[in-house]
């Protein structure tokens, strides 16, 4: 894994042994980043579930203003932090060591323009993410938010019950979905 584009180009990444965490394949990575780059620039990037931190580290390194990576696995952490260290984005990279409930409930203050939620397969944590995104209203109506997923019907169906949320379009690379949602007025 490494990072595809920016400062920090080319930059091999360190990974996570074993199957606590998937990460995002280099394709799916690289079409995401196609999609939304011209909304990454000075823009603040919340990646919540962030792994080994290689989504939040490439939007860094790709001009986001300010990426906030949120993890609660403290070998994940372990990683995310070397990761920081090797690519030398720390000036623009916090990390909030936690779990994504007490982030949003307690610790997010500002508004981020694009989120990008990457919860273990199998759980309900990305609508989880949102409703608490929606309730304390910490979504703008540019705010882009993407779910990586491999429940994509199963998630879609979820998303429709929520008020006040538009799924923008939906991307599949095999097993894996990106839902782009947008908040809507």
């Amino acid at each position: 894994m490494r990072i595809i584009a920016g400062k920090a180009r080319a930059t091999k990444l360190y990974t996570l042994e074993g199957m606590e965490t998937r990460p995002t394949l280099d394709r799916v990575k690289e079409s995401l980043f196609n999609i939304i780059q011209t909304e990454i620039t000075d823009s603040i990037f919340l990646d919540l579930f962030s792994g080994s931190g290689a989504i939040g580290l490439e939007a860094a390194s790709r001009g986001a203003q300010k990426v906030i990576l949120c993890e609660k696995n403290s070998k994940a952490i372990t990683i995310i932090k070397k990761n920081i260290e090797k690519t030398h984005l720390k000036d623009k990279v916090n990390l909030y060591e936690g779990d994504y409930t007490n982030y949003i409930l307690s610790n997010l203050k500002e508004k981020p323009d694009i989120i990008y939620i990457d919860p273990p397969y199998k759980t309900d944590y990305a609508i989880r993410a949102i409703n608490l995104l929606q309730e304390k209203e910490l979504l703008k109506l540019t705010t882009i938010v993407i779910i990586e997923t491999d429940r994509e019907k199963e998630t879609l169906l979820e998303l429709e019950k929520i008020p006040k949320i538009e799924i923008e379009k939906v991307k599949k690379y095999g097993r894996a979905s990106l839902i782009f949602l947008k908040r809507i007025a």
